[in-house]
């Protein structure tokens, strides 16, 4: 695939506390606090795809969580299995995964409320616990997900359909900012995507307005300043540019008909939700509250650096997405909500209690106390092969034979090879680091000329 500018272009798993015995009293208590004594988290279910994806297990991590037999959501199966394709470089596999995701939620999407076909598991929410619900994502997971689509899109050179999906990405982040009043500093990968589309279909004045998103919203840094200042006098903007010089410098000088390399990289692993438990003990039982909570892991690489050997330094990616950081904020915002349902579960647990011990003395109160400790759990589901954050950076070059390396800050170096670049082209290095590994992808780029035949190299680039 080669990019010039201006150029148009699943059974779900029977919840665990559910019981099908006739049995009355302690019995019937019993058996539910066998079964859900048995349940696992989702953590615990999908531990082995999660480490084969960790250690760059790509394949095995992609078929463990699409077959969707260690995940009881349609919507976290596609998500991420089709993370995994991204970061194999299978962009096949992840528009299939991403397409799976995206049509599980669709219909939810769509209505904004809960249908009427939804209500059993609403009310299953309400008398055991929040996991009883399908899991069709937390608000950012919806815009991460429209967004990773997006890329694989693009990553075949189906701009148009990766403008489609940052479109709705958008929507869904403006949906959720209205819902919770308040602005995440989100969707700057969506505006990042975007704005690159739309100067490769030729539509500058769109790409400024998606720049101009990721600035009000302290996104990309001197990557987003730069380009700014390129567009607007580029689009004879002058008291515009002049605005943007003055924070970021004049523009630069240009060779002509520049070729440019683009890379776009998830750096290291998001957040995972942890357990947080109140338990209080009362005269006729306990209650207790338990709502999920964000965990941040440590980053070993900050970020990745592109270096096109013998021709200056080497350029360093800037945040254009702080997936972690989103992720803690839009949670924050459902606690209370999860919080009061968490907390009238624990009422009807106890008025339980009370009757069990009524009916069937010490045994009766001990059981509904064991049901109320093992059935009151927080809902652990979460994206997990999400990354810490999504970093980018641009270079323009001269057209011609290029030598490309690129590093995890840090962490490993890869050699990309040597690439000839058309006038014009622009160039996609798609990247993933997973603790102090790098794994990357280029897309475009023809191969350099050779006086001597060279031994074949392990995967052919797509091209056009």
């Amino acid at each position: 695939m080669r990019y010039t500018l201006a150029t148009p272009p699943t059974p779900r798993t029977a919840p665990c506390a559910r019981g099908r015995g006739r049995a009355a009293g302690v019995v019937a208590v019993g058996l539910v606090v066998l079964s859900s004594a048995a349940c696992q988290t989702y953590n615990q279910k999908t531990n082995a795809a999660f480490s084969d994806f960790e250690q760059g297990r790509f394949k095995a991590a992609m078929t463990t969580y699409g077959e969707g037999e260690v995940v009881d959501s349609p919507f976290l199966a596609g998500a991420e299995a089709g993370t995994a394709g991204l970061a194999a470089g299978d962009w096949d596999a992840a528009l299939e995964y991403f397409g799976l995701a995206s049509n599980a939620i669709a219909a939810f999407e769509a209505e904004a409320l809960l249908s009427a076909t939804n209500t059993g598991e609403l009310l299953m929410s309400w008398v055991l616990n929040e996991g009883m619900k399908e899991y069709r994502g937390e608000g950012y997971e919806r815009v991460m997900m429209h967004s990773s689509y997006a890329l694989a899109f693009l990553a075949v050179g189906a701009v148009e359909d990766a403008l489609v999906e940052v479109r709705l990405a958008n929507q869904i982040l403006e949906h959720e900012e209205e819902l919770y009043e308040k602005e995440y500093g989100a969707g700057g990968l969506g505006h990042f995507i975007s704005a690159v589309g739309y100067e490769l279909v030729g539509r500058p004045d769109d790409a400024y307005i998606d720049y101009e998103r990721m600035e009000a919203k302290g996104l990309g840094g001197e990557l987003v300043g730069r380009s700014l200042v390129r567009l607007a006098r580029a689009l004879s903007r002058t008291d515009e540019a002049e605005r943007w010089e003055a924070r970021f410098g004049v523009d630069i000088e240009r060779p002509e008909n520049a070729a440019r390399i683009i890379v776009i990289a998830g750096i290291g692993m998001g957040p995972e939700k942890r357990e947080g438990t109140l338990v209080l003990p009362l005269e006729d039982g306990i209650f207790q509250l338990s709502i999920p909570v964000y965990e941040s892991k440590p980053q070993p690489v900050p970020g990745v650096e592109l270096e096109v050997v013998g021709e200056g330094p080497p350029i360093r990616s800037v945040v254009i997405e702080n997936v972690a950081e989103v992720a803690r904020k839009n949670l924050a915002d459902r606690i209370a909500w999860l919080t009061a349902k968490s907390a009238v579960r624990g009422v009807m647990k106890l008025q339980l209690t009370k009757r069990l011990e009524k009916d069937h003395g010490g045994w009766g109160a001990l059981a509904g106390i064991l049901f109320t400790f093992v059935s009151e759990r927080a809902d652990l589901r979460s994206w997990r092969t999400l990354p810490d954050t999504w970093q980018a950076c641009r270079l323009f070059l001269p057209p011609g034979s290029h030598e490309l390396v690129l590093r995890a800050v840090g962490g490993d170096s890869v050699a990309l090879g040597t690439f000839e670049l058309a006038p014009g082209e622009t160039q996609f290095i798609f990247a993933r680091t997973l603790g102090h590994r790098l794994h990357a992808h280029v897309v475009g780029g023809g191969p350099a000329p050779s006086p001597a035949p060279e031994p074949p190299v392990a995967a052919a680039l797509p091209r056009d």
